[in-house]
């Protein structure tokens, strides 16, 4: 029903739409009607013209874009944590690259190669470097602001941290942006020790500042802990956006030292890497946005 509703966007017509998708009109029309029903508001401007989306029908079918992305995004990295194909390239991935940025680069893998399947491990950066000098996995993606010797490196996306709060916590109504120092004598909510998250906010912020308030190895329940006001806490931008857009957490500015870091894609050295393995570590690379956008 989604992809019928995006595709009148993109073909202009109802008919186009439907035979974009290889299904009848009459059955594409009886589905669009029971949507309008359950949304309950119009869609489509039917005419003898034909059928074109209403104002309210465009902007769903841009909800609904976003909606195919991520279940695009959700298909992708599930058949890549199950699946076997005839030639499979193993990567690990750290939490925040898996979540928020592996699954676009499988997908867009799978369609220029689709001969090759993807098996994804997906642990902390730590675990991601060990399994890449075992060879347990050819290529890795990690967070961590080193990469040790002996493991090649290439960036793959420039990220940011992010100081976030409650909506009712102090620093949220404050008009100044907060130290970086004043941060670092802070006790935060925090991944733990070996996520590359943990090893940025330890060289930024420094290891000898205030034990965390608690350590999470999720993403998710950092966000989620942090909402419920138990304390402030520092990630990705990847990791907050959704929350930051839904009014549930407030972003605290900085100044200070950047909280700009890269994350790299890693192979061992001593291995020799697949054609397959490169060619996904060229498609991660397209996307990598710069600093600061």
């Amino acid at each position: 029903m989604l992809r019928l509703l995006v595709g009148i966007a993109d073909h202009g017509s109802l008919s186009a739409s439907a035979r974009s998708a290889g299904i009848a009109q009459s059955n594409a029309t009886r589905s669009l009607q029971t949507f309008e029903r359950r949304l309950g508001y119009s869609l489509i401007h039917r005419s003898t013209q034909g059928s074109t989306l209403t104002e309210h029908g465009a902007l769903t079918a841009q909800w609904a874009r976003d909606a195919l992305r991520a279940i695009d995004r959700f298909s992708a990295g599930a058949q890549a944590l199950a699946t076997t194909g005839v030639e499979e390239l193993s990567i690990g991935a750290s939490l925040t690259i898996a979540e928020y940025l592996l699954p676009e680069w499988i997908a867009a893998f799978r369609t220029s190669h689709p001969n090759s399947a993807v098996k994804l491990q997906v642990m902390n950066s730590a675990n991601v470097i060990a399994a890449v000098q075992e060879a347990n996995v050819i290529l890795g993606f990690i967070e961590t602001p080193q990469v040790p010797q002996g493991i090649d490196s290439a960036v793959v996306w420039h990220d940011e941290l992010v100081a976030v709060v409650n909506p009712r916590h102090s620093w949220a109504s404050t008009n100044k942006r907060i130290a970086i120092e004043e941060l670092a004598g802070t006790p935060l909510v925090e991944r733990e020790q070996g996520s590359g998250t943990r090893a940025f906010v330890d060289l930024r912020l420094g290891s000898s500042r205030p034990a965390p308030i608690l350590e999470l190895n999720s993403n998710t329940a950092i966000c989620e802990t942090v909402i419920r006001g138990i304390g402030p806490a520092l990630l990705s931008r990847l990791a907050v956006a959704s929350y930051l857009q839904a009014g549930q957490l407030v972003e605290v500015p900085t100044r200070g030292r950047a909280l700009e870091r890269t994350l790299h894609g890693i192979w061992n050295s001593k291995t020799t890497m697949p054609v397959a393995a490169y060619q996904f570590l060229e498609t991660s690379q397209q996307n990598a946005r710069t600093p600061g956008l």
